[in-house]
C-alpha cells in the first residue's frame, strides 16, 4: 500500500483514513463520529502495530546500515522494508491530521 502525498486529509475531515487500502489498492475511509466504534478501534489497534513495526524495521536499518559487510541485497531488502515502513508512517500522520478539529479563520489571519 503506497501513500498518495497529493491527496492528504485536511484537518476537520469527515472521513477518516483507514489504515488499509482496498484489494485494488485503492485508500479506505470511515464516517462516523464514534471514536470507540468496532472500526475505529479496529483502525487504532492497526496503526499501533504500523508505529511499532516501523520503529522496529527503522533499528534493524541502523544495524544495516552500521554493517560495512553488508551486500547489495541486504541493503536492498533493508530499503524496501523501509520504504513501506516509512509509507505506514505517512498515511497514520495524515490520518490523524484529518482528525484534527479544523481551523478557526480567526486563526489563519494570524499565521504571517
Amino acid at each position: 500500500m503506497s501513500y498518495d502525498p497529493d491527496n492528504p486529509q485536511l484537518p476537520g475531515s469527515a472521513l477518516r483514513l483507514l489504515p488499509w487500502a482496498t484489494p485494488s489498492g485503492k485508500p479506505c475511509f470511515l464516517s462516523t463520529d464514534n471514536a470507540y466504534g468496532f472500526l475505529s478501534l479496529k483502525a487504532d489497534a492497526r496503526e499501533a502495530e504500523q508505529m511499532r513495526d516501523a520503529a522496529a524495521v527503522l533499528a534493524d536499518a541502523e544495524e544495516v546500515l552500521d554493517d560495512p559487510a553488508a551486500g547489495p541485497l541486504t541493503l536492498r531488502v533493508t530499503l524496501k522494508r523501509t520504504s513501506a515502513a516509512l509509507g505506514d508512517v505517512l498515511r497514520v500522520a495524515d490520518s490523524r491530521g484529518g482528525r484534527l478539529p479544523a481551523p478557526d479563520d480567526a486563526d489563519e489571519d494570524e499565521l504571517p
